[in-house]
């Protein structure tokens, strides 16, 4: 016999969509105003949602955050697309394929990136919450220099390939080219993978 298999109850919408209220308001105001300065008392009025219901909801400011930068990363598949373009049996292309993942990354959640740099400074759990993304980020691109050790430029070793590889994709070189310099995110994507290229594989 089968199994009925029942959805979220009316209530269990609710919270949801309040949930999402809240994390939506919350993400423009720390974009806004930072991450220190945005209160909970803030985003309950920029959402409308009683102050109560928001620390039934998260508990505290640093689970909204916490909340907002899980959104952000979902629909990117970070996971998948790495192992793209690891998998990629043409290793310039699989770099340029890193390229234009981070590229999306940034177009899609560069504010978050930044309040969350920004509230790492005074909140342990947003600091946790950091090194634990930045530690898989680093195995994770580990992974991809290691399976191009047989392509890579003649005299460079793998831990070196690997500071380069998580150098270039720093925020702060975005920041600097696309948002201070003018580029376009195409550009930038452009460059990152001629760098990328460049200066792993050797080729110029």
């Amino acid at each position: 016999m089968a199994v009925k298999r029942e959805g979220p109850t009316h209530r269990q919408r609710q919270a949801l969509a309040t949930k999402e209220q809240i994390a939506a308001a919350g993400r423009a105001l720390f974009a806004e105003r930072g991450y220190v300065a945005t209160t909970i008392t803030a985003i309950s009025e920029a959402a409308d949602i009683p102050v109560p219901t928001i620390y039934s909801a998260f508990g505290n400011k640093a689970a909204i955050l916490k909340d907002i930068v899980r959104r952000a990363v979902a629909p990117l598949d970070v996971k998948a697309q790495h192992e793209q373009a690891m998998a990629d049996p043409d290793p310039e292309r699989g770099l340029r394929r890193a390229a234009q993942m981070q590229r999306e990354q940034f177009e899609a959640m560069y504010d978050v990136m930044m309040v969350t740099l920004e509230a790492v400074r005074t909140d342990p759990e947003i600091a946790a919450m950091l090194a634990e993304i930045m530690a898989s980020r680093e195995r994770d691109f580990r992974k991809h220099v290691e399976a191009l050790a047989p392509h890579l430029s003649p005299g460079t070793t793998v831990d070196e390939c690997l500071d380069v590889y998580i150098t270039l994709l720093l925020p702060e070189i975005y920041q600097s080219l696309v948002l201070d310099r003018g580029w376009t995110p195409g550009r930038y994507e452009k460059w990152l993978g001629d760098s990328l290229v460049s200066e792993l594989l050797g080729k110029r």
